[in-house]
């Protein structure tokens, strides 16, 4: 007898149940990992850098975004507010504070609070990274002075502007945003 809700072995009966008052839809993108996809999904965030946001999630103060880099050199020098996880998965990066490089296949955890700085060697055409990040970025100069900022909010702003610019629209971010 199998434990109390679980299915029987071979028994494939969808939950009957109904689901809690007030939870959001799924969010599921079947080409997620396509970084070859309709170049309008990229948003410009500045020159040689693009986003394609995978889940806004306004609710709870975090996203999930490609980052696509087609430029060397430092890209920011940032603080996290909260834990930020990294999946590269084309080309290289690395933290001016770190030893480590990150690259195609690894991943990176990245604590509250560090600060570092971003920087994409002169040998890499294109690096493309999965970030989630919870809370924010605190954009700073080499002496910790706040000079900008980024969060769910602006990310989603910025990507509403693109979507809008090229006649997409809000339909392009209603099935990310939550």
């Amino acid at each position: 007898m199998a434990p109390t809700g679980q299915a029987e072995v071979g028994e494939r009966v969808a939950y009957r149940g109904p689901q809690p008052p007030g939870m959001v839809s799924d969010v599921v993108i079947a080409d997620a990992l396509d970084l070859d996809c309709d170049e309008e999904l990229w948003v410009p965030q500045a020159p040689g850098v693009d986003f394609r946001p995978l889940f806004l999630c306004v609710t709870q103060g975090y996203y999930v975004n490609l980052l696509r880099v087609r430029r060397s050199g430092v890209l920011s020098r940032h603080r996290h507010s909260g834990p930020v996880h990294a999946f590269t998965l084309r080309g290289r990066w690395r933290y001016l504070e770190h030893d480590w490089v990150a690259t195609a296949g690894g991943y990176a955890f990245e604590p509250p609070g560090e600060t570092h700085t971003l920087v994409v060697p002169e040998d890499v055409d294109e690096m493309v990274t999965l970030f989630h990040v919870s809370g924010s970025y605190v954009y700073v100069d080499p002496d910790g002075n706040t000079v900008g900022y980024e969060d769910v909010f602006t990310k989603l702003e910025t990507a509403r502007r693109h979507y809008d610019a090229i006649g997409l629209g809000d339909e392009a971010l209603a099935d990310v945003v939550r």
